[in-house]
Order: C-alpha cells, then structure tokens, then sequence
C-alpha cells in the first residue's frame, strides 16, 4: 500500500500542476486560484515554510553529535628573550641566555565519540524537533486553506445576500408603487400603502448593510489573497450538499487521533520532553571519546631549543574519559525540572485529543444537520414561491390584500436567504471537518472548487 505521505505529496503536486493550467485558462476568480495566490503571497504561510526548512536543519545537527570533530589550531608569537643572570659556567658557549625570533605551532585532532549516551538522547531530541517542524508546516498550510476558504464563501456569501436584498427591494418598491397608485385613484387604503413603505424602508436599511457587509467581506479577501475578487466563482446551480464520507462520527475521530496537526504537535512536544528527561539522566554518566592528532613546532631566528623546538613534529592516539563528578547541583535540578515538563506535555497531548475529538463532533454535526437543512430550505422556497404566485393571484381578483402579498414576498425572500446561508455553510462545515481530524490538504480545495461555476 502506498504510505500517506507519500499519497498526499503526489495529489499535491497534481493539483499544484493543474493549478497552474487553470490560471492560465480560466478568466473568473474561483477558489483555487485564490489558494494558489495565497500560498505566495501570505506572510503567514511564508514565515512558516521559513519554519520548516530551519526545523529541517535540527536532524542534521542531530546527526553531527556523533560523527567525527575534526579541528584545527594554529599559533605564532614574537619572542624576545633576554636575561641578565649570568650562567653556570660549564653552559656557557652551549646554551644562549638571549635572542630574538618567532615561534609557531600547529596541531590537527580529531574526536569522535564512542561511548555518550548524553549526545545521543540530544540527537533524538532534535529529531523530533525537525518532525514537529514539519507538523507546523502542515498546520499552517491547513490554516491557510481554511482561512482563504472562509475569506471566500465570506465574499459569496455577502454577494449573494446583497442579491437577494436589491430582488427584494425591487419587488417591494414595485408592491409601494401598485399601493400608492390604488390609493390615488381611490381604490386603494392608506393602511395598505404605510405598510407598503415601511417594508421598503426595511428592505433599504438591510441594504445597506448589505452593501457595508460586501466591502469588508472583499477587503478581508484582499488582505489574505493579495487581489480583489472580481467576478469571483460561484456555487453551481447543481450543487448538492451530501453526507461526509464515511459517514460515521466514530471513524471521523479515529482518523482525527492520529492525523490532527494539534494531536501530532503535542506528540512531538511530549517525545521532545522525554529526549530532554533521558538527556539530563544520562549527563551525569562518564563519555568515553578516540582522539588522535598531529602537530608541528618551529621557529626563525636565534631563540635557544629550550624556548621552542626546531621543525619537531608529533602523532598522537588514544582513548579520553570523562567522568563528571559534580556540577554544584546543576544537574539534579535540570532533571527535576524535565520531568515536571514531561508531565505538563503528557496533559496537554491528553487535552489536545479531548479539543480535537470535540471539534470533530461540531463539524461532522454541523455538515450533516446542513444537508438535512438545505433539503428542508430547497422545499420551503419552492413551497414559499407557490404561496406567493397564489397570494399574488387572489390579489388580482379581489380575495387577498395587497399586505398578504407583501407577506408571502417576505417569506420568500427571507427562506432564499436562509438557503444561500446554509449552502455555504455547509462548504464552510466541510472544510472544518477535514481540518479537524487532519486530513485537509489541495485536493480539498480542488473538490470543494469542484462545486463552483464561473460566472
């Protein structure tokens, strides 16, 4: 079977090549170009794959704590001897009392360490490092989606709603101008046309905010976007809302147990916690390293040997053992304190699990009381439309009024209105269940795109 990782890193680039096709060929804004303009342009999304590739060097630097240390240490020094004792007298004529020169010396060595169970806990500990690393790195980019998901049905949603408002407002000026026209000539009562004008009123304040509701809905879409969205995509009319697959809670959660970014980080930070409890235990414990090395001595002038050797050289190999003895009670103290962290990581992967499990349960909820309302608001519109197409009829033979025309008017617009909220709110309940349980990633986006049409 092929591993997941590897699943998604194939669907990703799949989707991020069919991406870049669509952005050549299609004119309209629709969800994944907005997507595939976030992930450049966000900063959010930048610091974090900044994050990821710092992360990725805490392995490497990992590894390198049990590889070989090579160093190289080179000196020179200005040397003027001279002293005023007078030497024993068999010594003079061999050995010089003064001069002047310059010494050198270099040595090469080598360390690789043989026995240290300290490095090698260390080394653990910045593996996990490197993997929560990436973990974020997901979290984000899932963050992203949702955020460039909820910025966009936020525009839909507002648009639609300020498209359902300016029908309204007609049909309702229409009904303020039929009432005004009857109480001109006589035909009509002046009740009928106050009611009529109050609903109009109604409907342009709603307007309004309609209107003040767009402009912040494209701003916040701009903002994390980085361009407006114009003739933006919308829902196709042959949307339909269906159960999330599987269509089970229980499964939705187990999923969610071993894939959710918030779960895998706490993991992390608790394996990080216990590579730090077996680091602090094993500091104390003796480290055995092979050392070998090389090294030159030599001089120019007239300084005596006993100062500096002449162009001698040296080879050395051997074993070098560490035993620390005492660090002033430094080292109980740090192991004192990883072990109140493990505790503290250990409660907050527990309650990490509880969040998820929770938020798995609102979003499965949610999607599926969403299909269930959109199919209950898809028959109340159609049975408000009848209503109005007969409420309509009977006015215009005398057997309904015109404020029981205005009535139906307002029922149906307020249930087309509940409609348009509850379709995007279930894309909006979809996409929160993936990311709950872990599992959002491009071909998500891809799929919900799928449910688009352009305009």
């Amino acid at each position: 079977m092929t591993p997941p990782n590897f699943r998604r890193r194939a669907a990703r680039a799949a989707v991020l090549a069919a991406l870049g096709l669509h952005l050549v060929a299609a004119h309209s804004l629709d969800l994944l170009d907005a997507f595939g303009q976030a992930l450049h342009q966000d900063p959010t999304q930048r610091a974090a794959v900044a994050a990821r590739e710092a992360g990725r060097e805490k392995a490497i630097q990992g590894d390198s704590l049990l590889l070989p240390q090579v160093q190289l240490q080179a000196g020179v020094q200005r040397v003027n001897l001279h002293t005023s004792d007078q030497l024993p007298a068999p010594l003079n004529g061999l050995v010089t009392g003064s001069g002047t020169g310059t010494t050198n010396q270099t040595t090469l060595q080598l360390v690789q360490p043989v026995v240290n169970a300290a490095a090698r806990a260390t080394r653990q500990q910045l593996h996990e490092e490197s993997t929560l690393a990436q973990t974020r790195y997901d979290q984000a980019r899932q963050e992203l989606i949702l955020r460039v998901t909820d910025a966009y049905v936020g525009v839909l949603l507002a648009d639609e709603t300020l498209r359902v408002t300016v029908t309204e407002k007609a049909a309702v000026g229409l009904q303020r101008d039929r009432a005004q026209a009857r109480f001109d000539v006589g035909r009509g009562q002046s009740v009928d046309l106050q009611d009529a004008q109050a609903r109009y009123d109604d409907v342009l304040t709603r307007e309004l905010a309609a209107r003040n509701d767009v402009q912040l809905r494209r701003a916040q879409f701009r903002e994390i976007v980085g361009t407006a969205p114009d003739g933006i995509a919308s829902l196709s009319a042959t949307f339909v809302a269906l159960p999330p697959e599987p269509n089970d809670l229980s499964a939705w959660q187990a999923i969610g147990e071993s894939h959710s970014t918030d779960v895998l980080t706490r993991r992390s930070m608790l394996a990080i916690a216990e590579s730090e409890v077996d680091k602090n235990r094993l500091s104390s414990r003796p480290t055995l390293d092979f050392v070998a090395s090389v090294g030159h001595q030599g001089q120019n002038g007239g300084l005596p040997r006993y100062v500096s050797a002449d162009n001698s050289r040296t080879a050395a190999v051997g074993l070098q053992l560490t035993v620390p003895l005492y660090a002033g009670g430094r080292l109980d103290s740090q192991s004192r304190e990883s072990l109140a962290r493990r505790e503290q990581a250990q409660d907050e992967l527990e309650a990490a699990q509880r969040d998820t499990r929770l938020a798995i349960e609102d979003a499965f909820l949610a999607t599926g009381h969403g299909v269930a309302q959109i199919r209950s608001l898809e028959q109340s519109l159609r049975s408000a439309r009848t209503a109005l197409e007969a409420t309509t009829a009977g006015r215009d033979v005398g057997t309904r009024t015109e404020v029981e025309v205005l009535d139906a008017q307002t029922r149906s617009f307020a249930v087309e209105r509940q409609l348009v909220e509850a379709r995007l709110r279930y894309v909006l309940d979809r996409v929160r269940l993936s990311a709950a349980a872990g599992e959002l990633n491009d071909s998500d986006v891809a799929a919900v795109n799928s449910w688009l049409a352009s305009r």
